[in-house]
């Protein structure tokens, strides 16, 4: 893959020993490249001209899902012309990529995104107070590996957050407008292994089964998503974060509860609704363990869920109903949104938010 690599990682709380030894034993020179935060383009920025002025020829990203994001923003941009604001969609030109991104290693050490086999990567831009993504199959690394016990450091918290996306993300596949049947089966599954296990791994760093079940859940929703979409959490999600500092998976515990709720009162008027809504019946099966569950027991779940997470409302992370208005047109422009299984007026947006509030 080449021999001078790029190591995108986070702030050191994931320890690289056994990373760098392998790298020393096969001889290839490292250069370290940090991202504490979630990346913004000045961050991005800074890593090409890292990666350009020490003549990297490969990438690793190691570390979660707003490193290996940057990892894939910064290989792409090794290997095409011109600054990131070219590629970004919504704030950006929002130009194609025309050559393959560097090859790339992604490792992930949260159990969350699924972004290691998605083409897309998500920046923030600090500016214009929203989440972006650069968008290519030539984005997607060259090898991922996937590997639960990089997770069992994870802090309780961190391991409720990104738990929580990853549930939200195989969650919303399987109701999106653009399922199918090869998306349903790996998003149930993930459904299945998430619902199970996430409170465990919460309690239990070390619980081996509940970390690898929630590494799979986080896999899932990576190839689910990227081939099915999501839905209007993430819709709502994306400039939520750009605006608020909030760990994403906070943000997508906060609104999936209610997401669901007002998605399926929508469908019960709509005269061709009721596969979606018995696949909504479905979900709440899977996270109680009940065959018999209601809706409505589904959606009781995910609340108790997060409470038991200690996950708080969007109030927590300094969102206040004035914004409220501002939040709606930016999300009703996402692309998530658009692949909502219903199309939610400005009055079930609106209610989504104070309930999630």
């Amino acid at each position: 893959m080449g021999k001078h690599a790029l190591v995108v990682c986070g702030s050191g709380s994931v320890s690289m020993d056994v990373l760098q030894q392998c790298l020393d034993e096969s001889g290839i020179d490292v250069e370290i490249f940090r991202v504490k935060n979630e990346p913004d383009i000045p961050k991005i920025q800074a890593g090409i001209a890292k990666s350009r002025g020490a003549n990297c020829d490969f990438v690793i990203g190691y570390g979660g899902g707003s490193v290996l994001d940057a990892a894939k923003a910064i290989a792409a941009l090794m290997t095409n012309s011109g600054d990131i604001m070219d590629y970004l969609e919504v704030i950006g030109e929002g130009r194609k990529i025309s050559n393959t991104a560097a090859p790339m290693i992604a490792l992930p050490t949260t159990a969350g995104t699924g972004t290691e086999v998605t083409k897309n990567a998500v920046i923030t831009s600090l500016h214009h107070h929203v989440k972006v993504s650069m968008r290519s199959p030539k984005m997607i690394p060259m090898v991922a590996i996937i590997d639960p016990e990089l997770t069992y450091s994870l802090p309780p918290a961190v391991t409720a957050t990104t738990g929580m996306d990853a549930l939200t993300q195989v969650l919303e596949a399987y109701v999106s407008n653009r399922a199918n049947p090869l998306t349903d089966i790996i998003a149930k599954e993930g459904i299945k292994r998430g619902a199970r296990s996430l409170y465990l791994a919460f309690k239990d760093g070390l619980n081996k089964e509940a970390r690898e079940d929630m590494a799979m859940t986080s896999l899932f929703g990576g190839f689910a998503l990227a081939n099915s979409g999501l839905g209007a959490v993430h819709g709502f999600a994306g400039p939520i974060g750009g605006m608020f500092n909030a760990p994403h998976g906070a943000i997508c515990a906060s609104l999936l509860p209610y997401v669901m709720k007002y998605n399926v009162r929508v469908l019960a008027q709509m005269k061709d609704g009721g596969e979606i809504r018995n696949r909504y019946q479905e979900i709440s099966s899977l996270l109680t363990g009940n065959p018999d569950a209601t809706i409505e027991e589904g959606v009781r779940w995910i609340v108790r869920l997060a409470e038991d997470l200690g996950i708080p409302g969007l109030h927590a992370i300094g969102v206040e109903k004035s914004d409220f208005d501002q939040i709606i047109a930016k999300s009703k422009v996402s692309s998530s949104m658009q692949k909502n299984p219903v199309i939610l007026d400005d009055r079930n947006l609106a209610a989504i938010l104070t309930e999630a509030f």
